[in-house]
């Protein structure tokens, strides 16, 4: 299936998801709702080859997130992620 597509990793979705999130997404760690691995969604494959970005799990390549921006504002879809969890430490060290 998407195996034969070229992809980049999850970090390259970092710009275009801090539009949309505060803080740095590629460093989360997230599950997916299809087989249950947890790994950072910086290691996510990334294909940026249609009209938005489909992160998929690099273990199952099931769809994980997609965003699409578009003149009328930024579509974001994560029903393929089960969870992020977001290291707080690093917030509270950058507030104070």
């Amino acid at each position: 299936m998407s195996s034969q597509i070229p992809y980049l990793d999850g970090n390259a979705a970092a710009g275009e998801l801090s539009r949309v999130f505060a803080v740095d997404i590629t460093a989360a760690e997230g599950q997916c709702g299809s087989c249950g691995a947890t790994r950072r969604f910086a290691e996510a494959h990334l294909y940026m080859g249609g009209p938005g970005i489909v992160a998929r799990c690099c273990v199952c390549e099931h769809a994980l997130l997609r965003v699409v921006s578009t003149r009328h504002g930024i579509f974001l879809d994560i029903t393929g992620i089960a969870y992020f969890r977001f290291d707080t430490t690093e917030l509270k060290a950058r507030s104070g």
